[in-house]
């Protein structure tokens, strides 16, 4: 069970230059220990459960809304101009600068799917910098998983595949189907882009079987803006190099990291959770049954905060 609702004590807009401003809070204990939280997408923004997987005691829990989206501006829901300046280089560049700004000289990172890249991204160039990882719907940057969930995954749910590829020209519909996407939400007639972030965000919920569509996909600023985002770093390999993460792991070494996967995470498919086991010198896996992509499940809600829980008091 996560622990119960917290406020921010603190939070603030940081100007990480190229006209963006990104939101961040602090949650918890001011002299706990440092958490930095990353969220997924990429583009969803931080929410408030996201605050309740850390004892408040303890952590002193700092969430931010990456580049583009949330409360940070521009947003891409409002301006194609915030997808400018916007790559993981600038998401990770931004992860120090904050951590620079709160005065924090090593912390622990939190997050799941792109912020599973993120956070290992991130963790791989600056590992003089992490204390612990914690990650759920493990991910990484591998173009294979990029297929996977735009194409690969058809098969499995042909009749909303066949819809999402509809959303595209029909010259495009065998071709890269984030980029076809993307070029639809980008164009400024909201008569194109606003079809284009329906269906995406309709394919994002059919990939997620026995989970509630997303209650933030009926709003038309947040549809729009997550669609951007999300096509805008899948339709260019997440501006990492494919494969680069796993290849790098062995920079990890001396970190602990626990990783947190559902069984019935379709991102098993191409194997990523025992690649991210076997190339992380100090990586234990830990499988959920009856559990997919998701935290909103008990078992992966405890799987999660016995992690936490373990490492809030490791020096």
């Amino acid at each position: 069970m996560r622990y119960p609702e917290i406020e921010p004590y603190d939070s603030g807009l940081l100007d990480v230059g190229d006209g963006h401003q990104v939101y961040w809070e602090t949650c918890g204990n001011p002299g706990g220990k440092p958490v930095a939280v990353l969220h997924g997408g990429p583009g969803t923004g931080c929410g408030e459960g996201m605050r309740r997987f850390f004892d408040p005691d303890k952590y002193r829990i700092v969430l931010l809304d990456q580049r583009g989206c949330g409360r940070s501006t521009p947003h891409a829901g409002d301006t194609v101009a915030a997808l400018k300046a916007n790559t993981a280089g600038h998401l990770i560049a931004d992860l120090e600068l904050l951590r620079e700004t709160l005065g924090i000289n090593r912390w622990q990172l939190f997050g799941g799917s792109w912020g599973c890249v993120l956070g290992l991204a991130y963790a791989e160039r600056h590992p003089e910098r992490v204390t612990e990882i914690v990650m759920m719907g493990l991910a990484t940057d591998r173009r294979i998983e990029i297929g996977q969930l735009t194409g690969g995954l058809g098969e499995l749910f042909p009749e909303a595949y066949a819809r999402f590829r509809e959303g595209v020209p029909e010259n495009e519909r065998t071709g890269d189907l984030s980029a076809a996407y993307y070029r639809l939400l980008t164009n400024p007639d909201p008569a194109v882009h606003e079809p284009a972030a329906q269906g995406w965000c309709a394919w994002e919920s059919a990939m997620l079987p026995g989970v509630p569509p997303s209650p933030k996909f009926e709003a038309p600023r947040f549809r729009l803006g997550f669609a951007r985002l999300v096509t805008h770093y899948f339709s260019r390999g997440c501006f990492l190099e494919d494969g680069g993460i796993l290849r790098d792991a062995g920079k990890l070494a001396g970190i602990p990291v626990v990783l947190v996967q559902g069984i019935l995470d379709l991102g098993n498919l191409v194997g990523t959770p025992w690649l991210l086991e076997r190339a992380i010198p100090d990586a234990d896996l830990i499988l959920v049954g009856g559990a997919g992509h998701t935290t909103a499940v008990p078992s992966m809600e405890n799987a999660l905060i016995s992690a936490t829980d373990k490492f809030a008091t490791r020096a």
